[in-house]
């Protein structure tokens, strides 16, 4: 059941039959709504928008077409997060091993690129489309190896 917040003396004043609002349907029908939705905006509910919702009208921030368009569709992995999965994968004994490198590839995993945040502390042998330099030397740095594929080119 629903808590009423106001007291229930406010709305039934004096317990007549109209409890204050008149004698012909005051306070009933669709009138004093004041309209559907967000109508009156500009006109009768403009004091309720300054207080309620102040930033209403109005453009609000700005960004780039071409960033949406370069980043749009590339999904990346920090070398941090690629390190931790192969420390999981060594403690169920999941991990691939190719001599003492733990082989990742990033495309099976779904990731487009390897950005080097994070610390490598483990061999690991990464196959990826493409990488930064900073994650290629942290990998190299760890005793790792990366193996690029080359994107077709049509």
């Amino acid at each position: 059941m629903v808590v009423r917040r106001e007291k229930k003396s406010r709305k039934l004043r004096g317990r007549t039959r109209t409890m204050g609002w008149g004698r012909i349907g005051q306070h009933r029908k669709s009138g004093s709504r004041g309209g559907f939705g967000a109508v009156g905006f500009h006109k009768h509910k403009w004091s309720w928008l300054i207080k309620y919702a102040p930033n209403w009208y109005g453009k609000h921030g700005f960004v780039s077409v071409q960033q949406v368009k370069k980043y749009r569709y590339i999904k990346v992995i920090n070398v941090g997060e690629l390190n931790e999965l192969a420390k999981d994968l060594i403690a169920k004994n999941n991990a691939v091993k190719e001599g003492n490198l733990i082989l990742l590839n990033t495309v099976e995993l779904g990731y487009d690129k390897v950005l080097g945040e994070g610390e490598v502390t483990l061999p690991l042998k990464i196959i990826a489309r493409s990488i930064s330099e900073s994650a290629r030397r942290k990998i190299e740095e760890a005793g790792g190896v990366v193996v690029l594929l080359e994107e077709r080119k049509e």
